[in-house]
């Protein structure tokens, strides 16, 4: 069996102190996660937390840097995910779009709101991305490079 991780990429979007969150169902069940969602083939990992963001929160997402990458693996040891986390801006919200399928609405928290809600959290890396964009980490765009298809293979 060949070992591959998830890549995903998530947002942590503030205004007045509170967080935008998506509330979600997952196995009849809603939980609470960043916005968020995997990398597709041919994605950048910038182009895939603008696509992310707008499909689960009908906002546009303007990304300005990076506050974390996080290898976490689930308790059953059977999902491994990478994921990016990106902060920035979401300006412009149609209140008319479609939430992306499995998205109940959208939440605005407080960080002691979402910490009081542990139980319902999707997984621990949605208050570490927001804990870790309040203590100021921050890592330029830049820092990410994505090359050009058609490279040969190693």
């Amino acid at each position: 069996m060949t070992w591959k991780p998830n890549v995903t990429v998530s947002a942590v979007v503030e205004e007045n102190a509170r967080f935008l969150l998506v509330e979600e169902e997952i196995r009849g069940q809603l939980q609470l996660n960043n916005p968020a969602g995997h990398l597709e083939p041919g994605e950048s990992l910038v182009d895939a937390v603008i696509r992310e963001v707008q499909e689960e929160s009908a906002r546009d997402f303007e990304p300005e840097s990076i506050s974390g990458i996080y290898l976490w693996r689930t308790a059953s040891g059977d999902k491994t995910f990478l994921r990016v986390n990106f902060c920035g801006q979401a300006r412009h919200y149609n209140p008319t779009q479609a939430l992306d399928t499995g998205i109940v609405r959208t939440l605005w928290l407080s960080r002691d709101e979402i910490a009081a809600e542990q139980a319902r959290l999707r997984s621990p890396l949605v208050l570490r991305c927001v804990d870790d964009y309040l203590n100021g980490k921050r890592y330029p765009l830049d820092a990410l490079s994505h090359l050009p298809d058609g490279w040969p293979e190693e």
